[in-house]
């Protein structure tokens, strides 16, 4: 089976920090699947995936793409191969959903060029795509949160990538958006595109993962099958706490035991 991102023993350890914030890692990300990274607050989640956009680079180890070092990346190419959905952006400009999702083609712009009909027609099926093209010309200063986060997915399709990196894309929604987000990442993931994403909520992995990947205290956890990853005694390990973890009606319900 093929992967999209591999990582092999990486280190990285913010500057003036004694303790590294990601300790000899290795993870392979399959292509074509979702991966759903689990851990809790300050495990290294967030700089991992800094290390996946290149934001911050190895101190010991390697990262490939594709089977490319990640570092041979040009800015362009890696920006129409990986996309991100940050878990919130916020902005002072008052542009319409259209012109937001637009800044989604700037990989395959020219510097200073304008948008072509071609970059139009995606970033509006890149609406489409998450279910907001009623809204299209409307200001995004105007959105709910659920609408914002469906914004930023549609921004990150219109990069066209084959990977997609989400942070918490359910963290700050209700139970019907949450579903709504839910149901578009299956859809992508069935389109082909590679999904790695961090979440809280076991359950929403549940529904998306092809593979559970966990991380705490700077370290992988754990690594392997769904069935595994989400087992009470899995979990327990990971948060430190007893958890319990049982199906009704065919969906996983993850409880702290008291």
């Amino acid at each position: 089976m093929s992967h999209a991102f591999v990582l092999d023993h990486v280190t990285y350890t913010y500057p003036g920090r004694d303790k590294p914030a990601v300790l000899d890692l290795s993870l392979e990300i399959l292509e074509g699947k979702t991966t759903v990274l689990l851990g809790p607050n300050g495990a290294g989640k967030s700089t991992l995936m800094d290390l996946l956009l290149r934001w911050r680079k190895p101190e010991t180890g390697s990262i490939t793409l594709f089977g490319q070092q990640l570092e041979s990346y040009t800015k362009r190419k890696l920006g129409q191969t990986v996309s991100l959905v940050p878990q919130e952006e916020g902005s002072r400009f008052s542009f319409t959903v259209l012109e937001y999702v637009l800044f989604g083609r700037s990989p395959y712009l020219h510097e200073l060029a304008s948008p072509t009909k071609g970059d139009i027609r995606i970033a509006y099926d890149s609406i489409r795509q998450v279910g907001i093209e009623s809204i299209a010309h409307r200001s995004i200063t105007t959105l709910s949160g659920g609408e914002h986060q469906l914004l930023l997915l549609a921004r990150a399709l219109a990069q066209q990538p084959k990977v997609l990196l989400l942070d918490e894309p359910t963290s700050s929604l209700d139970p019907g958006n949450t579903a709504k987000v839910v149901k578009i990442l299956r859809h992508l993931s069935q389109q082909g595109i590679t999904l790695f994403f961090t979440t809280h909520d076991p359950s929403v992995a549940a529904e998306c993962a092809h593979q559970i990947a966990m991380i705490a205290k700077s370290s992988l956890l754990f690594s392997g099958r769904v069935e595994d990853g989400l087992s009470s005694s899995t979990l327990s390990k990971l948060y430190g706490t007893p958890m319990e973890t049982f199906l009704h009606s065919g969906n996983l319900v993850v409880t702290r035991i008291h």
